[in-house]
């Protein structure tokens, strides 16, 4: 299997690659700067930027699925990516795409019928990078590609604890934090087991006081 990643130098991206890798599975990254990654068996590095359509056709050649753990990075980075990955993925009939979403776009369970960022359960003084999200749900809804995107919530950086819980399209009650390694643990579990495809998925590390 051959996986294109992008954001592959961000916290919640690199723990992705890393757990790749470990299962043998070829990855082609698209980053800015290299130098960030160390050179290892089994990744291809391209450099370039995700809002140029050029540079995502390049990173999808030959691989059989997409993930992306691209962030807001306070700017349209998302938006303007998904495009050209969508549009890319279509010419090169590629299927499966993952993506590393907010909890904030999962379905508020306090005002059913709009999402949480949008409701009371929003803690966030700021909406800008839900706002951003949420574009790309509703760009990737509108395909046939085989998508899934999965929420954390409070996203510290941790270690999997291999113990986290999942839920379609809600955040799970009680959910306090979701650490980069469980978030990385789920999405490469996704990839193999594909038990999620069309839906967002809220994921819940133990709370703080379990470990």
């Amino acid at each position: 299997m051959k996986i294109a990643l992008f954001g592959a130098t961000g916290r919640v991206g690199h723990a992705i690659l890393t757990l790749l890798l470990e299962k043998d599975i070829q990855v082609t990254a698209l980053v800015r700067n290299p130098e960030k990654l160390q050179p290892q068996a089994g990744l291809s590095v391209l450099q370039g930027d995700a809002r140029n359509s050029k540079d995502i056709l390049a990173t999808l050649a030959g691989v059989d699925a997409v993930i992306s753990a691209l962030g807001t990075d306070k700017t349209t980075v998302l938006t303007e990516s998904i495009k050209h990955i969508i549009s890319n993925m279509q010419k090169q009939q590629v299927k499966r795409i993952i993506t590393i979403g907010t909890a904030g776009i999962l379905d508020s369970r306090a005002e059913p019928g709009i999402l949480r960022y949008q409701s009371s359960e929003s803690k966030r003084k700021s909406t800008k990078a839900a706002k951003e999200h949420h574009k790309v749900y509703d760009l990737l809804s509108d395909t046939t590609l085989e998508w899934t995107i999965v929420c954390p919530t409070y996203l510290p950086t941790g270690a999997s604890t291999a113990e986290f819980t999942v839920l379609r399209n809600k955040l799970p009650e009680g959910a306090e934090q979701t650490t980069t390694g469980d978030t990385a643990m789920f999405t490469v579990n996704e990839l193999l087991k594909t038990e999620y495809i069309g839906y967002r998925v809220g994921i819940m590390s133990p709370s703080l006081g379990e470990n």
